[in-house]
C-alpha cells in the first residue's frame, strides 16, 4: 500500500501532462512510496532513542536533526564522550536514493551503514548485546517487537526498523519537482535562469538524477588543488582511498545530493563553507576551472533553493 509519511497530507499526481521532466537530467522525487507503517513508527522511536548509544545520550537524531534539514548545523558532529566526527554529517533526507553511503562510499546498503554508526566508538559506541539488554527491558519496545518481529530483538530487527524509517524520509513536491512535472509557474524567471546556468556550467554532470547527486564518485579538485590551498590535509580528506587503498581514489568522494542543500550548511566534506554562494564559487573554481560572475552565482543559488 502506498503511504505518505505520517502527519503529512497525501499528495496527488497533478493532471498536467508530464513532458518536461522526461527531457531533463534531474528527475522529480516520487509523490508516494510504499513502506511498512508499523516498522516506520518503531524505527522513528529507535532513531530518536539515546539508549542505543553506550552513554545513553546520543541518538541517530543527535546528528541528523529533521529540523536542520536532516543534517547537523555544526562542522563536525559530536558523538559519545564528546568525540567529534572527522567529516561533515550529510543529510538523512532522501538517502534511500543514494547508490553508496558515507562520503567515501564505504557501504553499499543502509543496513550496514546504520550498523556501522551504532558500533562506531566515536559516534554511538554500542554493542548489540548491550542494546538487546536495554531494549528488552522496556515494555513499550517488548510490545512493539512482539507485534512486528514476533518478539525478536536483535541486530537484524532493530536495524531493519531504523532503515525502514530512514528510507521513508523523502521530501517530495518541492518547487523544482513541481516545475519538472509541468507546473511552469512553480519557478521564477531567476530560478529558471539559475537552472539553465547549473546545466550550462556543467554542474549537472555530477549532480543529476532523482537525488540531484548521490549516484556517482568524483574526485574533488580536478582543476585547482583545494587541499593545498586550504592546508592541513587530514585522513578524512583522502576520501574513497580510505576504502579501496587505490591511489586513483585519493581525494575522491561520493557526490552529495543537493536536495535541501539551501538549509543544510555548512558545506563540503570538511564543513568549512558556511554559505551556499561560497560553495558554488568553490565548486566552479576547483571542479570546472571557469570564471563565474556574481550574478550567475546568485541565480544558481536561487535555483538550488527550489530543491528545498
Amino acid at each position: 500500500q502506498a503511504l505518505q509519511t505520517p502527519d503529512i497530507e497525501p499528495l496527488t499526481e497533478r493532471t498536467t501532462k508530464i513532458t518536461s521532466s522526461q527531457r531533463e537530467p534531474i528527475q522529480p522525487l516520487p509523490l508516494t512510496i510504499s513502506y511498512d507503517q508499523g516498522k516506520y513508527y518503531l524505527g522513528e522511536k529507535l532513531f530518536n532513542e539515546p539508549r542505543l548509544s553506550v552513554t545513553q545520550k546520543i541518538s541517530c537524531a543527535s546528528c541528523h536533526s529533521l529540523d536542520a534539514g536532516g543534517a547537523d548545523s555544526r562542522r563536525y558532529s559530536k558523538g559519545v564522550n564528546n568525540a567529534l566526527t572527522q567529516i561533515n554529517t550529510p543529510t538523512v533526507f532522501n538517502l534511500a536514493y543514494n547508490f553508496r553511503f558515507n562520503w567515501d562510499g564505504q557501504h553499499t546498503n543502509l543496513f550496514d551503514h546504520t550498523n556501522d554508526i551504532i558500533e562506531d566508538p566515536t559516534i554511538m559506541g554500542s554493542t548489540w548485546e548491550e542494546i538487546k539488554t536495554k531494549i528488552t527491558s522496556i515494555e513499550e519496545y517488548q510490545r512493539a517487537f512482539r507485534e512486528i518481529y514476533d518478539g525478536s530483538i536483535n541486530k537484524e530487527t532493530v536495524t531493519d526498523a531504523i532503515v525502514t524509517y530512514q528510507s521513508a524520509l523523502i521530501t517530495p513536491n518541492g518547487a523544482f519537482d513541481r516545475y519538472l512535472r509541468g507546473e511552469q509557474t512553480a519557478l521564477s524567471a531567476d530560478e529558471k535562469a539559475g537552472y539553465d546556468l547549473f546545466k550550462g556550467y556543467g554542474c549537472v554532470s555530477c549532480h543529476q538524477g532523482v537525488n540531484v547527486g548521490g549516484n556517482m564518485f568524483q574526485k574533488f579538485s580536478i582543476i585547482d588543488d583545494y587541499f593545498v590551498d586550504r592546508g592541513n590535509i587530514t585522513k578524512a580528506d583522502w576520501g574513497r582511498f580510505n576504502v579501496t587503498g587505490e591511489e586513483a581514489d585519493r581525494y575522491t568522494f561520493r557526490v552529495p545530493s543537493l536536495r535541501n542543500v539551501a538549509i543544510t550548511p555548512p558545506y563540503l566534506h570538511d564543513g568549512t563553507v558556511s554559505t551556499l554562494t561560497e560553495a558554488i564559487e568553490i565548486m566552479v573554481k576547483y571542479q570546472l576551472g571557469r570564471p563565474i560572475p556574481q550574478t550567475d552565482v546568485e541565480r544558481i543559488a536561487k535555483f538550488l533553493e527550489t530543491l528545498t
